[in-house]
């Protein structure tokens, strides 16, 4: 197939050229042997220059120095450039600075879409305006975002730089107040958690010492139970009937003892019902036992008279609601092929 392949692609596949054949060196370069032995540079020496006329040896900048260096010059620079221009600058001659500076208050921060008019009308309130200037960029003018405000007396300067300063100090009243309220909201869900952490930690271990008591009364229960007589409970003799405890009649130790008494005897009882129970269910057992082998003998005689037979068609309607009946907890499973399966003896 590779003949209908293009030509580019068929020069791809072309075979290389072959190896060029060269002829063996006699010799390598090691092993040829040179008429002038290899010697040292003690012949030279004579040819080099004297130490004493070599020049001295310049020693380079570091980057640091240099970095230093241009600092030094920079600043030295703009120092001379600020004394130059204090000594040029003239503030009652100046062509751009007009009004009085100390009847006029700065706006900084001013939005871009804002006009003279706003400010005008935002700042009139506390006196007569005498002229409103908003710087603008001289490259391409738009506003630069501040504004010089000039008024008639510098009562009202004064009084819209009380009010500006009267809202900062409210604004940081309230920011600290907010503060404060949540510092104390804070406390107080802190202390919250803390109670319910230490409620729920408090009723873990009431929890976990009535558990302890319970264990320890079931244990001490279950020895006492079997020292009282089978006629009946007798209460233990706590000493001569004219003798009262150290507490009365109504002491802690006679209500600890009928406790006591209470939980044996409901033990007792709780141990007689267990086995009250457990009997009843093993004479359940074996009267069914017994009913069911009765059934089997009585089915084999009728099946023995008509010949063999595996199937259900030979038993009665007995035997086939017992056959379909399933009772896996005595024992006998419903079978699939209609014989009985009887389990193994207990």
């Amino acid at each position: 197939m590779t003949q209908f392949l293009p030509p580019n692609l068929l020069a791809l596949f072309a075979p290389r050229d072959p190896i060029p054949y060269l002829p063996p060196l006699e010799k390598l370069p090691h092993e040829k042997h040179h008429n002038q032995p290899y010697c040292g540079i003690a012949p030279y020496i004579r040819e080099f220059e004297d130490p004493r006329d070599a020049p001295p040896p310049t020693r380079a900048e570091t980057r640091e120095e240099r970095m230093e260096r241009k600092r030094r010059e920079k600043i030295e620079r703009r120092q001379q450039e600020v004394e130059t221009e204090l000594k040029m600058w003239d503030p009652h001659n100046d062509p751009n600075a007009q009004g009085d500076a100390f009847k006029t208050l700065f706006v900084a921060r001013v939005n871009y879409d804002t006009t003279e008019s706003k400010l005008r009308r935002e700042f009139e309130v506390y006196g007569p305006i005498k002229r409103i200037h908003m710087v603008y960029s001289k490259r391409s003018g738009k506003p630069r975002g501040y504004a010089f405000i000039e008024y008639e007396h510098d009562r009202e300067r004064d009084k819209e730089r009380e009010r500006r300063r009267s809202r900062s100090r409210d604004r940081r009243r309230r920011s600290r107040s907010r503060d404060k309220e949540e510092r104390r909201r804070s406390r107080e869900r802190s202390k919250d958690k803390d109670r319910d952490r230490k409620r729920r930690s408090s009723r873990s271990r009431e929890r976990a010492r009535r558990e302890r008591e319970r264990k320890e009364e079931l244990r001490g229960g279950g020895g006492d139970m079997a020292e009282p007589s089978e006629a009946g409970d007798a209460p233990p003799d706590d000493g001569p009937p004219g003798e009262l405890g150290p507490d009365g009649p109504d002491g802690p130790e006679e209500k600890g003892r009928d406790r006591d008494r209470e939980r044996r005897r409901s033990h007792r009882s709780e141990r007689e019902r267990r086995r009250d129970r457990d009997r009843d269910r093993d004479r359940d057992r074996e009267h069914k036992r017994g009913e069911r082998g009765s059934e089997r003998g009585r089915d084999e005689a009728r099946g023995g008279g008509g010949g063999q037979d595996n199937g259900l068609e030979g038993l009665g309607n007995d035997s086939r609601d017992m056959y379909m009946e399933s009772e896996g907890g005595d024992g006998y499973l419903a079978p699939e092929n209609g014989y009985l399966m009887e389990a193994a003896p207990e």
